[in-house]
């Protein structure tokens, strides 16, 4: 089997990247012949495949539109020079076999994005090159006759893709991202809770909110603030994990709320485990995404999951009796709402952590690279394999 997975840019923060290096490494452990083709990569080479660097010219002048297409273009040579027996992009290009929707669909984000806006930002975005761009390229990728299946890591995203472009159900592949659920486990309560909520200065009995993440409009952490301010847990803190250019404004914005001294600002984190050890509740009040690797982690955890419903990861949040549900979902750009369910989750009992991991027990990376494999093997790359990724 050759196969060629595509991503224009490698981000060691990024859920894409990290799904892609795992891929890689597995597969290429397994016999498979598998070549990473990318603008840029600066992650490792553990599992011994080639990476190969396509990084043709462009006319800087035309910006980000004119760098994806030069990319496009290039990629789309590739696969028409027939070197690959399958060509699986984490980029909208048409013409490749397999497409991962790790992104979601762009109409959709830029329809949701547009709540936040003002008409001239909705008319900016709209008439935007780079997003006139995306839009054409998502249409006609979607409608390609070469496209042969895609990867859809949310129920949410496979409807979406079917009812706006037609897809017909046995292309829309639903395997989620999976996550490790040995690094990731109830048992990081105990080997990090104390020693971190010293650090940070947060007894043991003090309610912890965690939100990891990059992105912080996209993902709603403005919400997460104005929740904050409304919460009737007093002194229920916020962790937030991640980076974001514009951080200095969400922090201006707490101390506006009030709630700045609850707030600690910690970050992109190389190691996340010990966040959740010692938070207790986890928090992602996203507009849009697909399926975040974070909430997934979350549960495994044992940390109860709010959420929005325009968040994949809403799908294995469930209700139940005596205490014993997994998590909340709320709608999107509502801090009352927010609040609310924070609040009751902070309230739960032992039972929601272990309802929390129970849900993400399933979504083992074993399941997942099963789950690729058998997809691999259907469409004729090569043998079915059985290996976790």
């Amino acid at each position: 089997m050759k196969l060629a997975l595509v991503r224009q840019k490698y981000t060691p923060f990024g859920g894409a990247e990290r799904f892609v290096e795992r891929a890689l490494a597995t597969l290429a452990g397994r016999g498979a012949e598998v070549t990473l083709l990318c603008r840029e990569w600066t992650g490792g080479q553990e599992g011994g495949f080639p990476v190969e660097i396509v990084a043709p010219a462009y006319a800087r002048l035309g910006g980000r539109k004119a760098r994806d297409a030069s990319f496009a273009r290039a990629i789309q040579a590739i696969v028409a020079g027939g070197r690959f027996d399958l060509v699986q992009s984490h980029e909208r290009i048409p013409g490749c076999h397999i497409y991962r929707a790790g992104d979601g669909v762009h109409a959709t984000w830029l329809e949701l994005r547009g709540r936040q806006q003002n008409a001239a930002q909705r008319f900016a975005s709209r008439h935007h090159p780079w997003h006139r761009y995306v839009l054409a390229q998502e249409a006609a990728m979607f409608r390609h006759p070469a496209l042969r299946a895609v990867i859809c890591n949310s129920a949410m995203v496979a409807d979406d893709i079917a009812a706006r472009f037609g897809l017909a159900p046995d292309k829309l592949r639903l395997i989620r991202n999976g996550v490790d659920t040995a690094a990731f486990h109830p048992g990081l309560r105990a080997a990090h809770r104390a020693a971190l909520r010293d650090k940070l200065g947060a007894d043991d009995t003090a309610p912890v909110v965690l939100y990891v993440g990059s992105g912080f409009a996209r993902k709603g952490v403005a919400t997460l603030l104005e929740a904050l301010a409304r919460m009737a847990t007093r002194d229920a803190e916020v962790w937030i994990v991640g980076h974001d250019k514009h951080a200095a404004r969400y922090a201006r914005l707490a101390a506006r709320l009030g709630v700045a001294a609850r707030v600690h600002f910690l970050g992109a984190q190389t190691d996340v485990k010990p966040y959740y050890g010692a938070a207790d509740v986890f928090c992602l009040p996203t507009l849009y995404d697909p399926m975040p690797n974070a909430a997934l982690e979350a549960l495994a955890c044992g940390l109860p999951l709010v959420t929005t419903a325009t968040c994949g990861a809403a799908e294995l949040v469930t209700p139940g009796a005596n205490g014993a549900a997994n998590g909340a979902i709320v709608p999107p750009l509502d801090p009352a709402a927010l609040a609310q369910a924070l609040d009751a989750m902070l309230a739960a009992g032992p039972a929601a952590r272990e309802a929390a991991r129970a849900s993400a027990v399933p979504w083992t990376l074993a399941a997942t690279g099963s789950a690729l494999l058998d997809l691999y093997a259907e469409l004729g790359a090569g043998p079915r394999v059985d290996a976790p990724l």
